[in-house]
């Protein structure tokens, strides 16, 4: 990351109003064209949507902020002490008024259709599906983004050139499995962006389901960061004797 502070904070702005206008507006795209109906067909199309723009707002504003684009990603950076706490409440506003405009942008082009016909693309738990299942697969979904966070964009040891790529795939996974059951969010910000717009467009607003999108996404993403720490990313000790048996290994192979 590099830059100000509020060149940071407009780069998560900025990402995530670009995530919020086209992953959840293929959302609205897939209801309108489908007359309200989603089968799971179109929920690979939106999947594909969400993954891509993910892909492209990581290589685009990587550089700059890191690209968090959800607090659920910036609070677990926090909590392991690969972000600084004082910033996190200014990355989690950006996320979420940039959710908020992106939001609005779809609502600006599909006028109250975005909302009537599709809720702006808000996720809200399946039918019998209960809290705690739409907490569990919102903590699943987002376990898999932070693991895959951690192995291609964090870890020194990932492999250059391939975080968006794979990151963007996490997050079609994630919906493919659990889009069904509470529309795969795994972002609060994500969330939170459609569900202004479409109480304010006239829409019905789940807003007593809201804590699940916090809840899960967040509880999930700090245990992935504490358990890659734990089972994948080794201790600098373990690194450096493993660079010297690697170096002797060599060495002996060389005599």
């Amino acid at each position: 990351m590099n830059g100000s502070l509020l060149r940071r904070t407009l780069a998560e702005l900025l990402g995530t109003a670009l995530l919020a206008f086209f992953g959840p507006g293929a959302v609205v795209a897939a209801k309108v064209l489908g007359k309200g109906s989603l089968d799971y067909a179109g929920l690979g199309f939106i999947a594909l949507s969400f993954g891509l723009v993910v892909a492209l707002v990581i290589y685009t504003l990587g550089t700059t902020s890191g690209a968090h684009i959800n607090p659920a990603v910036t609070v677990a950076l926090a909590v392991t002490r690969r972000f600084r706490w004082v910033e996190v409440p200014a990355y989690v506003g950006a996320q979420l008024v940039g959710a908020v405009v992106g939001a609005f942008l779809m609502v600006g082009v599909a006028g109250t259709k975005a909302a009537t016909a599709a809720g702006v693309g808000l996720t809200s738990a399946g039918p019998g599906v209960s809290s705690g299942q739409a907490v569990l697969a919102e903590g699943l979904g987002t376990f898999l983004l932070l693991f895959t966070i951690m192995a291609v964009a964090v870890d020194r040891r990932a492999p250059v050139g391939w975080a968006g790529f794979l990151i963007g795939l996490a997050v079609v996974c994630e919906i493919f499995v659990i889009g069904p059951f509470t529309g795969g969010s795994v972002n609060p910000a994500r969330t939170f962006g459609p569900y202004v717009a479409n109480a304010v467009s006239g829409g019905t607003t789940p807003w007593n389901e809201l804590w699940i999108y916090v809840v899960g996404p967040v509880i999930g993403a700090v245990l992935a960061v504490f358990v890659y720490d734990r089972l994948v990313q080794p201790p600098e000790a373990d690194d450096d004797a493993l660079e010297v048996a690697e170096a002797s290994d060599a060495a002996s192979g060389q005599s």
